[in-house]
């Protein structure tokens, strides 16, 4: 198993394996539970192995402080849920969004999922998080983020938050951007207050 995780973390793609049924990705996915660095997702028999690295972590975590300071300026009500394993064997689809948050009120399932994307290829994420009935998800890919509501069964790009209308995406994709996570934060929350 520790060659196999060394020879995923060389790469910034992600890897694929394609006709696996569900129980034996839950059996694959039990096996590498223990090994650092490595995400499993699972779409219609198509597992996808995803290498993690520490700049992923670096900036879900600046992504999730960032909006932590907004939310609590602002005086919303929220409750972050981290990244939990969704999808069951009804589902055919299993994912870990980055960054999960709920607005205005605990609920069985997220308002909000965030998605780090530093790796190329891998299977839809859209399409599992349609199947968990995550009603928006935000991919920050290159610098910038981008946001998508499901709306008529599909999801659809959006430039607005349905759930932050007052959020100023620029000014959040600024603040990301800067080199240093707690300057990023400080300055961000200065922005913030001059908002008032």
């Amino acid at each position: 198993m520790a060659l196999a995780s060394a020879a995923i973390q060389q790469t910034n793609q992600s890897s694929l394996i394609e006709g696996v049924p569900w129980d034996s990705f839950e059996a694959i996915e039990a096996a590498f539970s223990e090994v650092a660095g490595i995400r499993l997702a699972y779409l219609d028999g198509v597992i996808e192995l995803m290498p993690i690295s520490n700049e992923h972590e670096e900036l879900k975590s600046t992504l999730g402080l960032l909006l932590s300071a907004y939310l609590r300026a602002k005086g919303i009500r929220f409750y972050a849920r981290g990244g939990p394993s969704l999808g069951q064997k009804e589902d055919a689809a299993r994912r870990q969004p980055d960054e999960s948050y709920n607005i205005g009120a605990k609920k069985d399932r997220a308002d909000i999922a965030i998605e780090i994307v530093l790796t190329s290829g891998g299977i839809d994420k859209l399409e599992c998080y349609k199947r968990f009935g995550i009603p928006e998800v935000w991919f920050w890919q290159e610098g910038s983020l981008r946001l998508y509501a499901l709306q008529e069964g599909d999801y659809r790009q959006i430039f607005v938050s349905q759930f932050l209308p007052t959020l100023d995406l620029e000014k959040l994709v600024a603040a990301a951007n800067l080199p240093d996570q707690y300057d990023a934060v400080t300055e961000y929350m200065g922005t913030i207050s001059r908002e008032k």
